[in-house]
């Protein structure tokens, strides 16, 4: 029952748009057609007049009063939130990710936001791997995680040709399709992560069913190996056993490096990676080091 209740919880991320269109519509149809049946009463033509304009003025005033208290509640919410932030780890998360993605669009797209970190994320890991795979002749891992693949996403997109040939991509709890793609499909839809999947020659993708953030990313004609693995299984152990006499706890939307589908992903990825890519350089270090097979975590 638990593990049933954790995946209805996840699945209301995909479903909230849905609900709220219907909601949103019903009432709209609601509350016009009460307009309408109030303004079409039978009466003579002054007293239809003068009730037209009662009711439109009723109106105008409710929804004004209706206003005036959604923003004071509105104030009480903020402050009821941030007094929780501080007491509540699942509300510091929340108002984390919520702050995420309003700060990671530049200001144009929110004026009275703080200042694009994206701006200065995207280029300096941009730089960094541009430098590291020029320096060392290397191969590369770009490990992002939840908001974090966002970033790699928009890296890969920034580099060069000749060293995206030696860069992996690794995602997981990713919201790239399942809410940047919905919400901004000029710059997330089904095109431009098709663009991004044809222009990264390696991308795998993880995701749990117990996950309200992350999700597959839905590619239409993957060609070679898909990006999706199959939804990893959360709990990772069911029940107990000798291995796990305790519980196994649901992870939903954190520790995907504790799965072990995440370092074989990792290493089939950088396996993919090396016929066509040369051998690093020697850099002085002793047999055995891991130097070529860094990882970068967004």
């Amino acid at each position: 029952r638990r593990i049933a209740s954790v995946r209805a919880m996840a699945a209301l991320t995909d479903r909230a748009p849905r609900v709220l269109a219907v909601t949103s519509a019903a009432t709209l149809l609601l509350g016009a057609g009460a307009l309408v049946g109030a303004l079409t009463t039978d009466k003579t033509p002054g007293e239809a007049a003068r009730g037209s304009y009662a009711v439109v003025h009723g109106a105008a005033e409710t929804a004004q009063a209706l206003g005036s208290w959604l923003i004071g509640l509105g104030f009480v919410l903020l402050v009821t939130w941030g007094r929780r932030a501080y007491k509540d780890a699942s509300a510091r998360r929340t108002i984390g990710i919520l702050w995420d993605v309003g700060t990671f669009w530049p200001r144009a797209a929110h004026p009275f936001a703080p200042p694009c970190y994206a701006e200065r994320a995207v280029p300096d890991l941009t730089w960094r791997i541009a430098t590291w795979t020029r320096a060392t002749g290397g191969r590369l891992v770009i490990s992002g995680h939840s908001q974090g693949s966002v970033l790699a996403a928009a890296t890969a997109w920034q580099l060069a040709p000749s060293t995206r040939r030696r860069v992996a991509l690794l995602t997981y709890g990713s919201p790239l399709e399942r809410l940047y793609g919905r919400w901004f499909p000029a710059h997330f839809g089904p095109d431009a992560l098709g663009s991004l999947h044809r222009e990264v020659d390696c991308w795998r993708n993880l995701y749990r069913r117990t996950d309200p953030i992350g999700g597959p990313m839905r590619l239409p004609g993957d060609r070679g190996p898909a990006v999706d693995r199959p939804a990893l299984q959360d709990p990772l152990a069911y029940g107990r056993t000798e291995a796990h006499p305790l519980p196994a706890p649901i992870l939903g939307h954190s520790d995907y490096q504790a799965d072990p589908a995440f370092a074989e992903e990792r290493h089939r990825l950088l396996a993919r990676l090396r016929p066509d890519v040369p051998a690093p350089r020697h850099t002085g270090e002793p047999d055995g080091a891991q130097g070529s097979e860094g990882r970068s975590s967004a």
